[in-house]
């Protein structure tokens, strides 16, 4: 989905600088060209901004079931968290399930 946008987007941007460049016959017409920009520029804002609203996150903060259970342990400075798994290789390849680390 990033990638079409990113299509589309630098298309638009192209055919906007195409249309903006002032001509011999129309070197006048300056205030055209600035409108025809603004408009591009709303319109592909709008375009990108819808895109982006409805994209959906990947990854983040997930919220468990037992995060406001009581310490499996006694513990006053403790805190729930996942750990980073890799492979033999050291690739990552995803997080463990939640964890109950203690400061003390």
């Amino acid at each position: 989905m990033k990638k079409i946008v990113l299509v589309v987007a630098a298309a638009a941007t192209i055919a906007a600088g195409t249309l903006s460049v002032p001509t011999a016959a129309d070197a006048r017409c300056y205030g055209c060209a600035v409108g025809a920009g603004v408009a591009a520029g709303i319109i592909g804002g709008a375009i990108i901004g819808g895109a982006i609203a409805n994209a959906t996150p990947r990854g983040g903060y997930v919220v468990y079931d037992d995060y406001d259970a009581p310490y499996p342990r006694r513990c006053h400075d403790g805190y729930w968290a996942r750990q980073r798994l890799y492979n033999r290789e050291g690739d990552f390849v995803g997080w463990s399930k939640p964890h109950f680390f203690c400061r003390d």
